[in-house]
């Protein structure tokens, strides 16, 4: 029998702008005005256990947040490699605030990996990507009440209307559990709330009281949050306590890249006999756990062996730039290093001091980057493409390269 890879018996590499005229067209294709149709969908909220007490409540004097569906229909206003991607959230910043965390919270942590089998490295990659380890929470340019905006999209959103009901049905019935108040649920302008940003759906079905005070918060002390987020990922994720994300390996001189489809799954060893090894020159051999292999910068630069727990994390937003970032930062805050293979066409990212540098001259040169704290958020990158446009650097792409801090040295 062979055996399965196990993170303690195998060593892995990385193992250890509003759009003019939208929302009011939009919100036009509303069958009816808001007013009658807060009091046609107290029904559906009744059926649901909410009562009329809760539901006036919530409703009395709310205005539907109409700017949402400018937001709900935008473009991504930046387009980034992935290693740009990963330099950007993989920050100095989130490595060294995630690892001060890692200490302060490390017997929540170690309750955590008791009772789901979830790596702390990964709950810290959720943190830290989701909220910035809670930071963002507070700011009022980043989360603003759910309310508005849930019933703004229910109302007016015939694209997806029956998920902005459901969403905000469950967001009516966190309400009349006590679980939280309107004033309370603040998030992002889909809903999305707290240190690791739950749906209200997520908050309602997968949410754990886990300090507990008697009700389930993703707010305040991030116990439920990280406890109700590794509930989700074992149940909907199928995540497997003990085993490893995945890890970085070497390709072979002529491999055929057209296998690295992250689609194809093949038992480790028949990897292995393909030529693969990993970082350090191990042997894959006589390992059977199925695996995909992936070139997320395109030939030249890392190569990845996904196991079934990349896809867990994956399974909390459908993108594997998302996941990777994640598993990443949950390896680089406990110590480990950055991927081996360098990046084609790639850069080493800022350290949180050139950052910060950044962002002074950029301030200091009239551009707004909304604080000067080392973390590079949307204002920032409106700065710096601001400031690439200015100074004829192209791609004026917003990220905050060695070129951008070359030239802010230089006056340009």
């Amino acid at each position: 029998m062979t055996p399965r890879i196990d993170r303690r018996a195998f060593t892995l590499g990385l193992v250890g702008a509003g759009l003019a005229g939208i929302a009011p067209a939009f919100a036009q294709k509303a069958a009816q005005p808001f007013p009658r149709w807060v009091e046609t969908f107290r029904a559906r909220a009744r059926a649901r256990g909410v009562s009329d007490a809760t539901y006036n409540s919530v409703f009395a004097g709310l205005k539907p947040d109409t700017g949402v569906y400018a937001q709900d229909r935008a473009q991504p206003e930046f387009t980034e490699l992935t290693w740009q991607y990963l330099n950007r959230r993989v920050s100095d910043w989130r490595i060294a605030t995630g690892k001060e965390r890692a200490r302060q919270y490390a017997g929540l942590l170690d309750r955590i990996e008791k009772a789901f089998g979830v790596d702390r490295r990964v709950m810290l990659g959720y943190w830290g990507m989701e909220s910035a380890f809670g930071d963002v929470l507070s700011n009022p340019k980043h989360m603003k009440p759910i309310f508005p905006s849930l019933a703004a999209l229910a109302w007016g959103d015939a694209r997806r209307r029956k998920y902005w009901e459901a969403e905000l049905l469950n967001a009516l019935v966190i309400v009349e559990r006590g679980w939280g108040t309107p004033q309370e649920m603040t998030g992002s302008w889909a809903g999305a709330m707290g240190h690791t940003q739950w749906m209200p759906e997520v908050w309602l079905n997968m949410g754990v009281d886990f300090d507990g005070d008697g009700r389930i918060s993703p707010f305040g002390k991030p116990d439920d949050a990280l406890a109700g987020t590794a509930n989700y990922l074992v149940k909907r994720g199928k995540y497997r306590r003990g085993e490893p994300w995945g890890f970085e390996v070497k390709l072979p001189a002529g491999f055929n890249a057209a296998l690295a489809d992250n689609k194809t799954r093949r038992p480790l060893g028949q990897w292995g006999e393909l030529g693969l090894v990993t970082v350090e020159g191990q042997s894959l051999a006589g390992y059977d756990e199925p695996a995909r292999l992936w070139l997320p910068g395109g030939e030249g630069g890392p190569a990845l062996l996904l196991l079934h727990n990349f896809y867990a994390v994956r399974s909390y937003n459908p993108s594997s730039n998302y996941a990777l970032a994640v598993v990443h930062l949950g390896d680089r805050i406990m110590g480990e290093g950055a991927f081996v293979t360098p990046w084609p066409g790639g850069e080493r990212a800022l350290t949180l001091a050139e950052v910060q540098e950044v962002q002074q001259r950029l301030t200091a040169a009239g551009f707004n980057t909304g604080g000067t704290d080392g973390r590079v958020g949307t204002d920032t990158m409106r700065a710096v493409r601001a400031f690439q446009q200015k100074a004829g650097i192209t791609p004026a792409d917003g990220y905050a390269s060695l070129v951008v801090l070359t030239a802010l040295r230089q006056g340009r």
